[in-house]
């Protein structure tokens, strides 16, 4: 036994509880009718029609003549591969929808994109951005060895909510 154990011990002598409580009886217990209403499931539902934008679109690919000196590396840092393809769907945009420059786009969000091709149209996640003097645009990675090219007007872009993965 320690000191202070000992001490308060000493100090502090266990105390009997001089009065006795009533004991229960479980005759007395009444069980009640509880009702459990499950809660309504919650459907997370897309809006009918997302809000978009109307742009112009043209397609490139990663080759210096069409980007910078470093024309495998994104504006977001990511690294295109070599042998890209069209499936792999990126995309630039234009600086004035991007949100450091005002827009309501950010890297890596995913865009639905409508209005060119049944080809080029789909998802694409933006990871490049285009030269300043376009507005109101958006550029398709592509192959280099791809025979796609174009420009399109009318074209609607629209953001599409984010989707929770496991990592």
């Amino acid at each position: 036994m320690s000191i202070a154990l000992l001490l308060l011990t000493l100090l502090f002598p266990p105390q009997t509880p001089t009065t006795r409580l009533p004991a229960l009886s479980f005759t007395e217990l009444v069980p009640r009718a509880v009702t459990v209403v499950p809660p309504a499931p919650v459907v997370a539902q897309l809006p009918k029609k997302l809000p978009g934008y109307t742009v112009t679109a043209t397609v490139y690919s990663a080759d210096e003549r069409q980007t910078d000196a470093e024309p495998l590396i994104t504006a977001d840092n990511s690294r295109i591969s070599r042998h890209h393809s069209s499936k792999h769907r990126w995309m630039a945009l234009s600086r004035d929808m991007l949100k450091r420059w005002g827009g309501k786009f950010e890297y890596g969000d995913s865009v639905m994109v409508t209005g060119i091709s049944p080809t080029l149209d789909g998802t694409y996640v933006i990871h490049d951005t285009m030269n300043r003097r376009m507005h109101r645009t958006i550029d398709l990675l592509v192959g280099r060895h791809e025979d796609i090219y174009g420009k399109w007007d009318k074209v609607r872009i629209s953001k599409l909510p984010p989707v929770w993965r496991a990592s």
